[in-house]
C-alpha cells in the first residue's frame, strides 16, 4: 500500500461504519488508516503478509490469480462498502496471501489493523455482517466464474461480462488486453472476438472504449451460445 489520503474519509457515507458504537467509533478512530492509489497499482501479491482489513471507499480493487504461464484471470472485484474475504481470511488463520489484487480504476481503501478489527469483529455487528457479506459474496461469484468457465465458451464469457461492466449508456471504459486479463486469455484472442461481434453489429469499439449497439441480441447471442453449451 501507498499514500495516504490527504483528507479524512467520512465514515458515515458508508452503511458498515453508520452504527458503530461509541466505543466502535473509538476504536475506528485511532486505528483506522486511508490511502488512496492511481489505477492499475498493485497492492497485494501471492505471499504477501496481511497487516489488516481492507476495505474500499471509493473506486475498484480487482482480485485475481497468474497461471505459470503469465495468464491472469479474475477471481472477483470488490466495490465500494465491500472488504475482500481472503485478506480476513489470512488475518484470522495467520496465513499468507494467495492471489494478487490491484486497482482497476483510482481507488480509495481504509485499512483496519489486525488486532483493531478483531475487536470490533467480537463486539459490533456492523462487522460482523460485512464479515458475513463478503464471505456469502465470495462463494457467489466464484460460483458464477467456474460456472462459466466449465461450461461456457469465451465468447459467451465475453458478452456476458460487456453486458455485466457496460454503464446504463451501454459504454464500456476497458481495454482488450483488460478483457483478456478478466477472462484469463490473450489480447489477440479477444481482439478476434470483439472483431466478430462488430461484423455482427452488436458492438463498435474505439481505443480504451466499447459501446454496445444492440444489447438485445449480445443478451441472445449468450442464450443461444448457453442452449450449445
Amino acid at each position: 500500500m501507498s499514500k495516504r489520503q490527504k483528507e479524512p474519509l467520512n465514515m458515515d457515507k458508508l452503511p458498515v461504519f453508520q452504527n458503530i458504537s461509541p466505543k466502535g467509533r473509538c476504536l475506528l478512530d485511532q486505528g483506522l488508516i486511508h490511502k488512496a492509489f492511481p489505477p492499475s497499482t498493485e497492492l497485494l501479491y501471492r505471499g504477501a503478509q496481511i497487516s489488516g482489513a481492507y476495505i474500499v471507499t471509493k473506486g475498484r480493487l480487482r482480485v485475481f490469480s497468474i497461471s505459470p504461464s503469465g495468464a491472469e484471470a479474475t477471481l472477483y472485484c470488490i466495490d465500494p462498502g465491500e472488504t475482500c474475504v481472503l485478506a480476513l481470511n489470512c488475518l484470522f488463520n495467520d496465513l499468507l496471501y494467495p492471489a494478487w489484487v490491484a486497482t482497476e480504476t483510482e481507488t480509495s481503501v481504509a485499512i483496519l489493523p489486525g488486532p483493531t478489527f478483531r475487536q470490533l469483529f467480537e463486539s459490533e455487528p456492523s462487522i460482523q455482517n460485512l464479515t458475513v457479506h463478503a464471505l456469502s459474496s465470495l462463494v457467489f461469484r466464484l460460483m458464477g466464474e467456474l460456472e462459466q468457465v466449465h461450461f461456457c465458451t469465451l465468447e459467451q464469457r465475453l458478452a456476458n461480462l460487456l453486458l455485466l461492466r457496460a454503464s446504463t449508456e451501454g459504454i464500456l471504459r476497458m481495454t482488450q488486453q483488460e478483457l483478456a486479463y478478466h477472462l484469463g486469455t490473450t489480447r489477440e484472442v479477444i481482439a478476434r472476438l470483439m472483431g466478430d461481434l462488430v461484423l455482427k453489429g452488436l458492438v463498435k469499439t474505439r481505443r480504451k472504449e466499447i459501446t454496445i449497439v444492440n444489447a438485445k441480441a449480445l443478451a441472445a447471442l449468450i442464450t443461444e451460445l448457453t442452449t450449445d453449451c
